[in-house]
């Protein structure tokens, strides 16, 4: 068979993000999950029961590590009731986790290997595992595994202090020791990014979501009311206006910072799907489920202490533009996942500069000025909410089901920026 040359991305369904600890917080990022995976495949808009085996792969995953599980994909599909004779895989690329699975599952589609994959990711930040130190885990083990009173004895005394410590989850950089936010802190000075303008940002993520909600934008992309404990994003606020966020403190550098709780992107339980198609798997979907085409995608990884932590789409786009003779302002939908205001803000503003761009992505093309009228328009990640698995999906289906709507030809720039000084973007098509 010849192998395909295009590749579709269509919406599926997601769970209602909400607050860590909050709605959602009795639940592990599994139980998150498999809902999702159901109806993604047999609920509405899906499969249909026992039509399952139409699809050719499931990829999943996960960012906060667990010890019950590593092959996500598996395991949510096998707790899910599903066919156990689909393949699955798991994928992870910190916040860029379930954009990255679904271009892995692009790859695979344009190979001619499958048809028809589910992607998606969670992560459930309230249950969050806390581990031993090594040496304490090590200690553990060889006592459970010593013979009598005194091996017990021998192996517990070479308990040191030091290995009593526990290893706590944060969201902090491995290499540098500083969390995401003061990584940001650090490049909104660099950029001059202030705090007004962060926090007209946010103010307009809340503005957009709530507009969405109201207008039924979020319905289809949503579970069925009823399958949690509640029935839609629980972070979206009304009262987020520009007089409330001014007057939140920083949160990261508290003497002359200008990140806040208001202005950041909030820690979220959830999940989400999306799929990823070729003209025959199209024709296992509903034929009235919108679609729209995969053209590209591109990633690119910086220097963190010369760039800054969050800078990597900078790069990715330009060059992702370049390659197909585009500018910004042939893009009509712009997602930007929203990871800090002060991050989006310092990455349009890096886009803008000529030289920034010719001489750290290497383009020397004039792309024009960035349509920041275009950025977001139902709400984005400070709104909604960051699960870091989940996010790539959750904008992946957002962004298909606007641009779908547009008329043929429109096109749109999936932007995620990730942990390690990542970064993953795509371009999309209206069909």
């Amino acid at each position: 068979m010849p192998m395909p040359s295009e590749v579709f991305v269509l919406p599926s369904v997601r769970s209602p993000f909400t607050k860590m600890d909050r709605e959602l917080g009795a639940l592990d990022a599994l139980q998150v999950s498999v809902p999702v995976v159901q109806q993604a495949v047999v609920g509405r808009g899906g499969l249909g029961p026992g039509a399952e085996a139409g699809v050719d792969i499931v990829v999943w995953g996960a960012v906060i590590p667990t010890l019950a599980l590593s092959n996500w994909g598996r395991e949510v599909w096998l707790d899910a009731g599903l066919d156990p004779h689909v393949a699955a895989v798991t994928v992870i690329q910190q916040c860029g986790t379930s954009l990255a699975g679904a271009t892995y599952a692009a790859g695979q589609v344009l190979s001619g290997s499958v048809h028809l994959a589910l992607c998606g990711g969670v992560d459930s930040m309230s249950s969050a595992q806390i581990g031993l130190s090594l040496d304490l885990s090590r200690t553990i083990r060889r006592t459970a595994a010593a013979k009598g009173a005194r091996g017990i004895l021998a192996q517990l005394r070479q308990v040191r202090r030091k290995g009593l410590r526990l290893a706590i989850p944060a969201v902090k950089e491995r290499t540098t020791g500083l969390s995401m936010g003061q990584h940001a802190e650090v490049t909104a000075r660099q950029w001059g990014i202030g705090r007004e303008s962060q926090d007209e940002l946010a103010a307009a993520s809340h503005r957009n979501a709530l507009r969405a909600r109201a207008d039924g934008f979020y319905r289809p992309l949503l579970v069925t009311p009823g399958t949690f404990p509640v029935d839609a994003d629980a972070l979206p606020r009304s009262d987020s206006t520009m007089e409330r966020l001014t007057r939140l403190k920083p949160a990261f550098d508290r003497e002359s910072g200008t990140l806040t709780a208001g202005n950041s992107s909030p820690l979220t339980d959830g999940a989400a799907s999306v799929w990823v198609a070729d003209a025959e798997g199209l024709r296992r979907l509903p034929d009235d489920a919108p679609r729209v085409r995969l053209l590209d995608w591109e990633q690119a990884g910086v220097d963190i202490d010369a760039e800054g932590l969050l800078m990597a789409p900078a790069l990715a786009i330009p060059r992702l533009l370049s390659r197909h003779g585009l500018g910004y302002a042939d893009i009509q939908l712009w997602e930007i996942h929203e990871a800090f205001a002060a991050q989006v803000l310092s990455t349009i503003a890096a886009l803008e500069e000529r030289e920034w761009v010719r001489d750290m992505a290497g383009v020397e093309a004039e792309l024009g000025r960035f349509p920041r009228e275009r950025v977001n328009p139902n709400g984005g990640s400070i709104a909604l909410g960051h699960p870091f698995g989940a996010t790539g999906a959750r904008i992946l289906s957002q962004a298909a089901a606007e641009l779908a709507a547009m008329p043929q030809g429109s096109q749109a720039v999936v932007s995620i920026c990730a942990a390690g000084g990542l970064g993953h973007v795509a371009l999309l098509e209206a069909v």
